[in-house]
């Protein structure tokens, strides 16, 4: 699983710069940081990609020899 990292003290003081209160900067920076960790979990990662990339390639070339097999096959009952 690839995990995404978030620095909420930059995220506080960035904040804080900005004029926001010290508790308000934190308090919403800690939020943020769960938002983000409860929402992490569902993401797709380039290896799921190459993983479903290969089932499907898998499932195409098997439906392709079917459908050979079955076009072969009807063109010898027809003739």
């Amino acid at each position: 699983m690839t995990t995404l990292t978030f620095d909420t003290l930059k995220f506080a003081n960035r904040l804080k710069a900005a004029g926001v209160s010290p508790g308000h900067a934190e308090a919403e920076a800690e939020a943020l940081s769960e938002v983000f960790e409860a929402n992490t979990s569902s993401l797709v990662t380039k290896q799921d990609l190459r993983e479903l990339e290969m089932r499907m390639t898998i499932k195409l070339g098997s439906i392709m020899v079917i459908g050979v097999g079955l076009m072969v096959t009807l063109s010898k009952l027809i003739h």
